[in-house]
């Protein structure tokens, strides 16, 4: 009986907040049974039994989540990165998406940590982010949903059936939908233990009065915050109300209390990952709380309206009586309810994003700080690591702002040149150093992806995203390292060349300049035609460094001394402006397709 028990406590041990329930759920009910006992209260509850079946049910549940989530990810990344482009459109889109988004990882602190990644790095403004948030409500409602159609009977056949996929198939994307299976399994077989163990509390006199309480909405919304705030998981609050009142341990009205107190204990989540983190995150969170404090406080007199609304649209089975009615058609009308108080919530709030946005940028305002550190990543966050199809997207946008760098590099070698100014130079050699500095912060985020188990098409994506961070470094290195102390010297010993090698010079750093524009481009979007374009600069490019050596050789005919070293200076030039564009094409090389590859 022991080992049952052993494995589910082992399980819910993944996620360490768990644990601390754990250990006090056990300990009161041990403590309890001896005092119960003599005050013979309970002499037909097996206290031991039950624990084992509720919390290894509990465990498995969550456990299942976390596992049909996990495939989910992986399953579905690519479409995911897809969906999450198109965020700043408008605040109806980003609900759209943040519902999606929260309905595949079944995390709408995940969602709203997610959000919070695009507005610090530019791509939505916080009014936008909010919409995405207040989707993430809706589309956690997802699992209560799933929970209420009771298909317990089918679970044991879906963790087989899943189990088979996973260890069968030969495909990634059938091993991921197996193990998706299996996890939805493991979350039905989980509800179905927890159901068995509360059946003695039908007839458990101390715990029908706890539920009478429940009638009280303050008390029940307090309830069910503080266990979400434990597990959490406002999923696993609402499918274990759900579970109770497939019991008929508690009434509809309870029933949406306690799902409304689930939804402001889910905040605590966000609420602690905000701590010590950038001002957009404690923004975001804030939203996530107002948002959800707000909606249940709308809601509290017409608690009993929405239980009305939900009955009326809800399956009903007149033909039963009493409790057997009641086990029949609350389950389906708390998950109805829960579900519709979101979309409500939604329609209502999803109008006031910018008065929000307003109201939290004074809530939350900008703190001035000194910099420490020579450059900070804008895109990485590593709650993300954990979905690694987002987080080497965030790679990608995070190493197309280190080429954009390196163009500003280039861009001031230049200027440089062209309006001899040595700070223009000085100011080159500091954005090297950052440019160095962020490589260093992209290895160390993609390091920590790799922990992770990865697709094939992630794998690719990770090797790429080395190769094209490695050689816009040795880009950065070139114009660092070897023009820019070949400008200086132009600069310091007031050298002039000719105004036809000027004239070949600027064609020539023209045409890197859009080779350097297609790359990034090309990075940031994964955009073929771009990377492509860097191959079709070669002829010009070609073209201009032979006739740059043409002039030089005559140049030598002439046998001038004092013409030799500015050609050697021409040449060095020319030789790094060719490697430039080598390097160029090594990264356009890995974006277009192979049959495309030069």
């Amino acid at each position: 009986m022991f080992k049952p028990l052993f494995f589910s406590a082992m399980l819910i041990f993944r996620q360490r907040s768990l644990f601390v329930l754990f250990f006090l759920a056990v300990v009161f009910v041990f403590c309890t049974i001896p005092v119960l006992a003599a005050e013979e209260i309970v002499p037909t509850v097996n206290w031991l039994h039950m624990s084992m079946m509720l919390f290894g049910g509990l465990a498995l549940f969550l456990f299942g989540m976390e596992q049909m989530s996990d495939a989910l990810k992986s399953a579905l990344g690519d479409q995911m990165k897809v969906l999450l482009a198109k965020l700043t459109r408008n605040r109806f889109t980003g609900a759209l998406t943040g519902a999606f988004v929260t309905a595949v990882i079944q995390s709408s602190s995940v969602t709203t940590v997610l959000a919070v990644g695009f507005v610090s790095a530019g791509m939505m403004t916080m009014s936008q982010s909010i919409g995405v948030i207040m989707g993430a409500n809706v589309g956690t409602t997802i699992t209560a949903q799933i929970v209420a159609f009771k298909v317990e009977e089918a679970a044991l056949w879906m963790i087989a059936f899943g189990f088979f996929m996973m260890f069968v198939g030969k495909q990634e994307r059938i091993k991921h939908y197996g193990s998706m299976l299996m996890g939805l399994g493991l979350i039905f077989y989980g509800m179905s233990l927890m159901g068995e163990a509360m059946k003695p509390l039908r007839s458990y006199e101390p715990f029908l009065q706890l539920m009478v309480q429940m009638s009280n909405p303050v008390l029940a919304i307090l309830a069910g915050a503080i266990f979400t705030a434990l597990v959490q998981s406002s999923s696993a609050t609402t499918a274990i109300v759900i579970t109770m009142a497939g019991q008929g341990l508690i009434s509809l009205e309870a029933g949406i209390t306690l799902a409304m107190g689930a939804n402001i204990g889910t905040c605590v989540t966000a609420q602690l990952a905000a701590l010590g983190k950038s001002r957009e995150a404690l923004q975001a969170a804030v939203v996530h709380l107002l948002f959800n404090v707000l909606g249940v406080l709308i809601w509290l007199p017409f608690i009993s309206h929405l239980g009305v609304w939900v009955t009326d649209i809800s399956p009903s089975h007149p033909e039963l009586e009493g409790t057997a009615r009641l086990i029949a058609e609350v389950p389906r009308q708390i998950a109805n309810a829960h579900t519709l108080f979101n979309i409500i919530n939604l329609f209502i709030f999803i109008g006031f994003t910018t008065q929000l946005a307003r109201l939290v940028d004074r809530l939350v305002p900008a703190k001035s700080e000194p910099e420490t550190r020579i450059i900070t990543p804008q895109y990485l966050d590593e709650t993300m690591v954990q979905t690694p199809a987002i987080a080497m997207q965030m790679v990608r946008l995070e190493i197309a702002r280190m080429g954009e760098l390196v163009r500003e590099m280039f861009s001031g070698f230049r200027e440089s040149m062209l309006t001899r100014q040595r700070d223009k130079l000085i100011n080159v050699q500091e954005k090297d150093d950052q440019v160095d500095a962020l490589e260093s912060e992209i290895f160390l985020f993609l390091s920590k992806i790799r922990r992770h188990e990865l697709t094939e098409q992630e794998n690719n994506d990770f090797a790429l995203a080395m190769k094209v961070a490695d050689n816009l470094e040795s880009v950065g290195d070139i114009i660092e390292s070897n023009l820019t102390p070949l400008g200086f010297r132009v600069l310091d010993n007031n050298i002039q060349i000719s105004s036809t090698m000027e004239h070949i010079f600027s064609d020539l750093g023209d045409k890197l300049s859009v080779a350097l524009d297609a790359t990034v481009q090309a990075i940031r979007e994964d955009d073929q035609n771009a990377a492509n374009q860097v191959f079709i600069l070669k002829e010009d490019i070609d073209y201009l460094i032979n006739q740059a050596l043409e002039i030089q050789s005559n140049a030598l005919a002439d046998n001038d001394p004092e013409q030799i070293e500015l050609i050697r200076m021409e040449m060095t030039a020319l030789e790094n402006f060719k490697r430039i564009h080598t390097y160029l094409k090594r990264i356009a090389r890995e974006i277009v397709p192979p049959a495309l590859r030069n």
